[in-house]
């Protein structure tokens, strides 16, 4: 296990989900519910989208040729920017 990529997916993680949108769903959720039951079930709903995302990186880079998966990384950056500025923009 590389514990360098292990750190980066951590933060970038961390980051990208403070503030947004199910974070304050869960934050609501746990008003009226048990703190532990939220806090597993949003876990467990992370773990799994994050399991959904890796199996299918890890199909597109065993089928798709190296230009793609650049061309797709480079999409991902670009969208993941343009939401962001959409974000900004419109608060």
């Amino acid at each position: 296990m590389d514990l360098v990529t292990v750190a980066v997916a951590f933060g970038l993680v961390l980051l990208a989900e403070l503030g947004d949108k199910t974070q304050l769903a869960i934050l609501a959720m746990a008003t009226q519910r048990g703190p532990w039951s939220v806090f597993f079930g949003a876990s467990l709903a992370l773990v799994g989208s994050t399991a959904v995302a890796v199996i299918l990186g890890t199909v597109a880079r065993g089928y798709l040729p190296e230009g793609a998966l650049r061309l797709l990384r480079y999409a991902a950056g670009a969208l993941f920017i343009a939401f962001g500025t959409w974000t900004i923009l419109r608060g």
